[in-house]
C-alpha cells in the first residue's frame, strides 16, 4: 500500500495508526463478533467509547466542571442557526466578526433571527486579514460574540482572542480544533465539525458551559435545544457511532503525541516549513495574508499564472501530494496541514515548491 500526503481542507487525512485500528476491529469490536457500527447504541461497549471520547475533549483542553463536551449532528454548520435559537434573547443582540466564508454563513443565518452587531467585517481587504482583537469596539451587554477561529478558504487563523468581559464568545473552532491551547474561560461555547483535525465527516462537537443553557427556549424542538443534548449526554437519538468512535480513536493519538501543546508546536513547525518555501522564492510565490494572522491550517498562496497553478497541482497530484487546489470561490493553491499531516509532508512540499519554481520561474 502507497499513501499519498493529503493536502485537502476536509475531509482530510488521518492519523494512519487510528485508520489501522479501526480496521483490526472493525469487524470484530473487541471479540463481540459484531462490528461496533453494529451494536446498540445502548449497549456497554458503545457507551464505553461514548463517554471516553467526551472525556479525552475534556482532558485535552482541561475543561473546568461547568463545561460539557456535546455530539451533535449537523456538523457545524447546523450550529449557526442553534446558537441564536438558544441564546439570543428577545429583544437582545449578538456582537459578529464576518471574517471569511464560514463567518458569513453564520452571521446569514443569526440575522435571520435576531439582531446582529457587526463589529468587524474583512471585506475590504477581500477577507485576507484580521483586526488586532484588543480593538474591537464590542457591546458589554451583547448576548453573546461570534468568531470563527480559523477560515479555511482565506487562510486566516485568530492568533488571539478579544477579552469580551462578561459577554460569553462563541466560537467556530472547525478547521484549528485541538490544534492548540486555548484560554477555556474566555468561551461561553466552542463547537467544530471534526471533518479537520479530530476524526471522519459524521459528527458535529460542542464544549458548552453550564450556566448558557439558563438562555435556552422551552419552546424549541428537542433536537434545537442544547440542553435536550446536556441532560440526556447526547445521547437523545442515535449518535453517529462510527464517527464519534474514530474521534475517539484520534483523541488517543493526540493524546499520545503530547496534547495540544505538541500539537501546536508541530503545527508551527510544518506550516513555517510551507511559509518559508513560498518566501524563499518571492517573484513566483505569493501569500495574500498578513504574517501577523496568517493561518498554521491551511496555506494559501498564487502565482504568476492560473496556469502555472493548475498545472502545480496536477504535478504534485502525480508525486503523491494531492488537495492542493485553492478554494473554487477565490483560486489559487491551498495546503491544509491539519495535526494529522506528518512533518515528511510538509518537507516533500516544500521541496515540490522548491523545485517548481526553479524550473517555472
Amino acid at each position: 500500500m502507497s499513501r499519498i500526503f493529503n493536502f485537502a481542507a476536509g475531509p482530510s487525512n488521518m492519523p494512519l495508526s487510528v485508520l489501522e485500528k479501526a480496521q483490526a476491529d472493525f469487524v470484530d469490536y473487541k471479540g463481540a463478533g459484531m462490528s461496533l457500527v453494529e451494536m446498540s447504541h445502548r449497549g456497554k461497549q458503545y457507551d464505553a467509547v461514548h463517554n471516553e471520547a467526551m472525556q479525552l475533549v475534556k482532558e485535552l483542553y482541561g475543561l473546568p466542571d461547568n463545561y460539557k463536551v456535546l455530539f451533535v449532528q449537523g456538523g457545524a454548520t447546523l450550529q449557526f442557526a442553534m446558537i441564536p435559537m438558544n441564546f439570543l434573547g428577545e429583544g437582545q443582540s449578538c456582537d459578529f466578526t464576518v471574517t471569511g466564508s464560514w463567518a458569513k454563513k453564520a452571521y446569514a443565518d443569526t440575522k435571520k433571527l435576531g439582531k446582529v452587531n457587526v463589529v468587524w467585517d474583512g471585506k475590504e481587504d477581500n477577507y485576507l486579514n484580521l483586526p488586532d482583537p484588543k480593538g474591537l469596539k464590542l457591546d458589554s451587554n451583547a448576548a453573546y460574540l461570534h468568531m470563527t477561529s480559523n477560515e479555511t478558504i482565506g487562510g486566516i487563523q485568530w492568533q488571539d482572542f478579544p477579552d469580551a468581559g462578561k459577554v460569553p464568545i462563541i466560537c467556530d473552532m472547525s478547521s484549528d480544533f485541538v490544534s492548540r491551547p486555548v484560554p477555556v474561560e474566555k468561551f461561553g461555547m466552542i463547537y467544530a465539525g471534526a471533518q479537520k483535525n479530530a476524526g471522519p465527516a459524521g459528527v458535529g462537537i460542542v464544549i458548552l458551559r453550564e450556566d448558557l443553557l439558563e438562555r435556552c427556549p422551552e419552546n424549541l424542538p428537542a433536537y434545537l435545544n442544547y440542553k435536550t443534548h446536556w441532560d440526556k449526554d447526547s445521547m437523545y437519538n442515535t449518535p453517529p457511532v462510527f464517527a464519534i468512535w474514530m474521534l475517539k480513536l484520534v483523541m488517543e493519538w493526540l493524546k499520545e503525541q503530547g496534547g495540544l501543546a505538541a500539537a501546536e508546536k508541530m503545527a508551527t513547525e510544518r506550516s513555517g516549513i510551507v511559509y518559508d518555501a513560498i518566501a524563499k522564492h518571492p517573484d513566483f510565490y505569493k501569500c495574500p495574508v498578513p504574517e501577523h494572522c496568517r493561518s498554521k491550517m491551511n496555506v494559501v498562496f498564487r502565482m504568476p499564472t492560473e496556469d502555472l497553478e493548475k498545472q502545480f497541482v496536477a504535478e504534485a497530484l502525480a508525486q503523491g501530494m494531492s488537495g492542493l487546489k485553492g478554494h473554487r470561490s477565490v483560486g489559487g493553491c491551498r495546503a491544509s496541514i491539519y495535526n494529522a499531516m506528518p512533518m515528511e509532508g510538509a518537507k516533500a512540499l516544500s521541496d515540490f515548491m522548491d523545485e517548481y519554481a526553479k524550473k517555472n520561474g
